[in-house]
């Protein structure tokens, strides 16, 4: 997911963890964030491109900045955090992570999705991305 930000803005975890991963990615900065209790394997959010300010190993509680937009290159018009969730190698939707209050329409899909049921009112959770 792509959230709209400018280099040198704070990024902040999404929820308490542990810093997994702090480097670089195929040229790019990276930060991933362990989520506490949520299985085997855990989640884990992973923030780029970041100029990090916490190491591996390090806690970090939700809300706490773990760093720095770094400089692009960008393919979004200003700059971009891309924002994502995996359990394991599948990719979710970060968005599950949010409260239905934040998600001004509601829950997003990715159409078309087939074999999965419409969600119902007041749905939360993690949803999985199918392409």
């Amino acid at each position: 997911m792509d959230l709209a930000a400018r280099p040198g803005a704070p990024v902040r975890a999404a929820a308490a963890g542990r810093v997994s991963f702090a480097g670089q990615v195929a040229g790019r900065s990276v930060v991933t964030v362990e989520l506490t209790g949520t299985g085997d394997p855990p989640l884990r959010i992973t923030y780029q491109p970041v100029r990090a300010q916490v190491a591996k190993g390090d806690r970090v509680a939700a809300g706490e900045e773990v760093g720095v937009l770094a400089d692009g290159p960008f393919h979004c018009a200003g700059g971009c955090l891309h924002w994502g969730l995996l359990r394991g190698e599948d990719y979710l939707d970060p968005l599950g992570l949010l409260p239905d209050w934040m998600l001004l329409g509601g829950r997003s899909r990715l159409l078309p999705v087939h074999g999965v049921p419409e969600p119902g009112p007041g749905t939360a959770g993690v949803s999985p991305v199918h392409p």
